[in-house]
């Protein structure tokens, strides 16, 4: 039978940001089982307010008993916290392009600020003019175009206005940090980064050492790593978990 392996996209994508891996992946091997989160695509009618311990009993009432589980930036972040509530549903876990938290409290304050000030747009300006701000931050600075258009295109899948609600609430500034919970994580775990994107990848570095079972994987990529390059995704996920 193959492995369910459960996939989160990141914030403002849907659960077809995981197209291009899962066709990657061998079927005899996996079953991908990609989930739009709380606030996201199909989920985007999921009660206010959203919060990750929302996300994690979504999550788990959406998934197999037991299963492989992937995320992907702010996808990541709820994955962690997945894994640290119901560690015996996991057999593997993969955090790509990931943060723990930020561990500085004024620093997590003035990202809780700019976030609920972004949430604020999503509700008062075009959408159009949201996605062009949020694909030109420096964050994608360097994406290839055909990357840029898959993110627009997912991106065009959402509701502005629920989108706000996720905002808020799954903002890095009010996520308590996790880096001292790495430890706990007993499963087999693969940690992913862009070559390009140095800010995650030192956070990966950080991440892989931490975690007792974990492994480090660079590859090709920018931060939107299932999208740039899904092959070479596919592939770790496959070799190391």
């Amino acid at each position: 039978m193959p492995e369910p392996l459960v996939l989160l996209h990141g914030f403002s994508g849907t659960r077809r940001a995981w197209d291009g891996v899962a066709g990657q992946l061998d079927a005899e091997r996996y079953l991908p089982i990609a989930l739009d989160l709380p606030g996201h695509g199909d989920e985007a009618g999921a009660p206010a307010p959203i919060t990750f311990a929302g996300c994690v009993q979504s999550v788990l009432a959406r998934s197999p008993e037991r299963f492989t589980l992937a995320g992907y930036s702010m996808g990541g972040r709820v994955a962690l916290h997945v894994a640290l509530a119901a560690p015996e549903r996991l057999r593997g876990l993969a955090l790509i392009a990931c943060n723990p938290g930020i561990e500085d409290a004024d620093e997590r304050r003035q990202r809780l600020r700019a976030d609920e000030r972004l949430a604020d747009d999503l509700e008062r300006i075009p959408y159009e003019q949201f996605i062009e701000r949020w694909r030109t931050q420096p964050l994608f600075a360097d994406d290839p175009a055909g990357v840029g258009r898959l993110a627009r295109a997912d991106q065009r899948r959402n509701d502005p206005r629920a989108l706000a609600g996720v905002m808020r609430g799954l903002s890095t500034g009010a996520m308590a940090p996790m880096w001292e919970r790495l430890g706990e994580l007993s499963m087999p775990a693969l940690v992913v980064a862009g070559a390009r994107d140095a800010k995650f990848l030192a956070i990966a570095r950080r991440m892989a050492a931490l975690i007792p079972a974990a492994s480090l994987r660079v590859v090709a990529a920018g931060h939107g790593v299932p999208l740039e390059c899904p092959a070479e995704l596919a592939r770790a996920l496959e070799e190391e978990l």
